[in-house]
């Protein structure tokens, strides 16, 4: 029974409307959460998104989660459930990762080191244009429909 139902049978939309998801404004965000997300979904055969969970405000904090950690939803209550935002939803025209095999092709006389250091550059450098890219809306699924909400970017 979703809080404020009183458990009396009273099914009126409007008070489950007070914290459902139609009433997102505005998802807050943390750069680096986008970063972190969008390079495990690119790196690795993990879904990681961004999350918001019930009950919803007006202005939302979505937080990193990855969807094989469990905790999606399913919480025994008549909470709707958590709004998942794909990481490439958030950021325009993300750059590509950069792969090991083409930062050593940049450096082919580097002995193995500096080329572990030049990766690591090219890594923190795509990272830091991602935190930039962190676009201003993005579409969210309500009730099986799409609908642009703004975007709070932090840090």
């Amino acid at each position: 029974m979703t809080e404020g139902t009183g458990g009396d049978g009273d099914d009126d939309p409007a008070k489950s409307a007070d914290t459902g998801p139609e009433r997102i404004r505005s998802i807050a965000v943390h750069r680096d959460d986008v970063a972190n997300a969008l390079e495990a979904t690119l790196r690795s055969d993990r879904e990681v998104v961004l999350r918001a969970t019930p009950p919803f405000s007006g202005r939302m904090r979505a937080r990193l989660h990855a969807l094989d950690a469990g905790g999606s939803g399913g919480n025994g209550t008549d909470d709707p459930e958590p709004i998942h935002i794909d990481p490439r939803d958030l950021v325009s025209d993300a750059p590509p990762y950069p792969e090991p095999d083409e930062t050593a092709a940049e450096f082919p006389d580097a002995d193995l080191d500096d080329r572990r250091d030049r990766h690591a550059a090219a890594v923190e450098a795509w990272r830091e244009r991602v935190r930039e890219r962190v676009g201003s809306s993005v579409e969210i699924a309500v009730d099986g429909k799409s609908r642009a909400v703004d975007v709070v970017a932090l840090g």
